[in-house]
């Protein structure tokens, strides 16, 4: 850390400690941090990275904290507030920032299964998010991870918005903001607010990217994807077929080609076992909601070494998507070990 920002920090530190000692009501601090995990899905899905997601919740806090004697509770509630806040200071970051697709929201889907796996670094991918960051009994954030709208299929689709739509969406429909506190954050009147909302509902009907939004995994899925999980490890391809949608999606970001279909997907999977062996394990865990989620470890050596985290979608007992990240920035979000 330079140590401007850490001169920064201390004297943030400080403010606070003094808080009473100002005349600050001594709750404020807490007050905000109440709002904490749904601005950081605000963030995550307006900017499409956990990292920059958590940089713009401490900014906002930070924001938020210095400007405390600007809160007027008769304008507006503070959740309207400190999500304006918000607003503004992911505004700012997106203004220098390109939008985070996946592989299906960039380029066509590829028929060949053999071709070269070129990674495109060039593009700033969507990233997965850990659900775990979203843990809180009774928050906005929670209920929304728990409704299915943090998918990596609806925050890709989201990233095709134009960032005002974008917010509104998120604000009304994910985070369930009374639509004169949402007008507020956007610094707009309720009747500009419904306008921004009618254009991103239009634009996100027409992307299937968007299907898989707001309906939560029912029990049987969760037994389809244990045995999906299953067979993988056993390098069954013939079973992992049988538990394919007949249009499933494989993508594998940051390599830019991505496949639909059961036998396209069955055909890279043989390819997968073909070039890494068919020795494997997995450990379970859960990005972006979806509890079908798993870190694969390929045998390496006298161990196993991290080969990729994957995110299965299950809709109607049937895989229908899966997003595989080989990113170091996706396993260090998951926490994943890198040998075991």
């Amino acid at each position: 850390m330079d140590s401007s920002r850490h001169n920064a920090d201390a004297a943030d530190d400080a403010d606070a400690a003094d808080a009473s000692a100002d005349g600050s009501p001594p709750s404020f601090e807490a007050a905000l941090a109440e709002h904490r995990r749904s601005v950081l899905l605000l963030g995550y899905q307006l900017l499409g990275s956990p990292h920059d997601a958590e940089d713009l919740a401490q900014e906002t806090m930070l924001r938020a904290w210095r400007s405390r004697h600007r809160f007027d509770a008769a304008k507006a509630p503070l959740r309207a507030w400190v999500h304006g806040i918000a607003w503004n200071a992911a505004r700012d970051a997106l203004a220098s920032r390109q939008r985070r697709p996946l592989p299906s929201t960039l380029v066509e889907a590829s028929d060949d299964v053999g071709r070269a796996l070129v990674p495109a670094f060039d593009v700033p991918w969507l990233l997965p998010i850990a659900t775990r960051r979203f843990d809180g009994p009774g928050d906005p954030a929670t209920a929304a991870v728990a409704r299915g709208d943090v998918t990596l299929a609806f925050c890709a689709a989201l990233q095709l918005l134009p960032a005002r739509q974008r917010a509104a969406l998120v604000l009304c429909e994910v985070l369930e903001l009374p639509a004169a506190e949402a007008a507020t954050a956007l610094d707009a009147t309720v009747p500009a607010l419904n306008s921004l909302l009618q254009r991103a509902r239009r634009a996100l009907a027409a992307q299937p990217a968007g299907a898989d939004r707001a309906r939560p995994p029912r029990g049987d899925e969760a037994a389809v994807a244990e045995r999906y999980v299953e067979a993988f490890a056993r390098a069954d391809v013939d079973g992992l077929r049988a538990l394919l949608a007949a249009d499933a999606r494989l993508e594998m970001p940051p390599v830019p080609p991505w496949y639909v279909g059961r036998d396209r997907y069955g055909a890279f999977m043989e390819r997968v076992y073909a070039m890494r062996g068919t020795s494997w394990r997995t450990v379970a865990t859960s990005a972006n909601g979806e509890p079908a989620s798993f870190a694969a470890y390929v045998a390496d050596g006298d161990g196993w070494a991290l080969h990729s985290l994957q995110v299965l979608t299950v809709r109607q007992g049937l895989v229908v998507r899966n997003v595989v990240y080989v990113e170091p920035a996706a396993f260090a979000e998951l926490g994943l070990a890198p040998r075991r």
